[in-house]
């Protein structure tokens, strides 16, 4: 699998990471399984945090093996410097690790939770004072806003941004667009979600996947159409749903990568039409 630079540091990423949500509820055999695929696969990206049930817990036996050779980043819902510090330790025991290589402010989306984790005592001052310990190699966040991504990326020298970068998102609302350039000007790492959401769930509409909150891609030929956008844009590394099949399908795709055509990206800009994104540039 192609690796590529992680913003200005030296470390190089495979395109596809691995969300630790794929190995929620499973066995432990199980999670042994999925992990080793993936880094069979070329995967050395793996990505989790507290929120994803006990994800957490069954990622860390399986990834032992491999700590020395992978990419671990986590992150904290807490804005905090107690709550941050508090989650940070947890996850530190429960992925078997006295460090991660990314730590990430999560779900950054309003102006409150700007303003409480910039803040004095807040979680970003206890990332940097982790980092200075070494239990935190790099520090970054995942937003879905747009405004507060910017914001936040004009407020502190971050590492990198995990941000939906999605082709319905791109072309229905200009969503990401304007986090891929930022980042791309102060030469961050723009780590991407949703590479592989089709569309917004209407009220009420049965879930098709139980790990995705939005209707995903499972159709192998605009699944590579969607990825291979995304990875296309200026950034380092997608992660694929949650769910472990169209894991497996991201980890196929992603093996024969090639960057996608004029008249493929025609192609989408159609199919964007007949779905909704799943955000808007208003979101705050």
């Amino acid at each position: 699998m192609d690796k590529r630079r992680y913003g200005r540091t030296t470390e190089e990423l495979s395109i596809v990471g691995f969300g630790g949500i794929v190995v929620k509820d499973t066995e432990p055999t199980e999670a042994s399984r999925l992990v080793a695929k993936a880094v069979d696969a070329g995967v050395n990206y793996f990505d989790v945090a507290p929120s994803y049930g006990n994800a957490e817990s069954c990622l860390g036996p399986a990834l032992e093996p491999y700590r020395n050779g992978i990419f671990l980043a986590c992150k904290t819902g807490k804005r905090d410097w107690a709550g941050a510090q508090e989650e940070l330790e947890n996850s530190l025991k429960l992925l078997r690790t006295d460090h991660v290589d990314l730590y990430q402010l999560h779900g950054m989306t309003s102006q409150e939770d700007f303003d409480q984790a910039t803040g004095p005592g807040g979680a970003l001052e206890f990332f940097v004072q982790a980092r200075e310990k070494g239990m935190v190699r790099h520090i970054g966040f995942s937003a879905h806003s747009s405004e507060i991504a910017l914001a936040l990326i004009d407020q502190f020298d971050f590492a990198s941004v995990l941000f939906p970068i999605n082709w319905v998102n791109y072309f229905q609302a200009e969503f990401g667009p304007a986090v891929v350039a930022r980042t791309e000007e102060k030469g961050m790492g723009c780590l991407a979600l949703k590479a592989m959401a089709k569309s917004k769930l209407q009220q009420g509409a049965e879930k098709r996947y139980s790990r995705c909150w939005y209707d995903p891609i499972d159709d192998p030929d605009l699944a590579s159409l969607a990825l291979r956008f995304t990875l296309s844009q200026s950034i380092t590394a997608a992660i694929p749903p949650g769910d472990p099949s169209l894991f497996d399908m991201a980890l196929e795709l992603a093996a024969s990568f090639t960057p996608i055509s004029e008249e493929e990206i025609a192609k989408l800009k159609i199919e964007a039409e007949k779905n909704t994104p799943l955000f808007e540039l208003s979101a705050a």
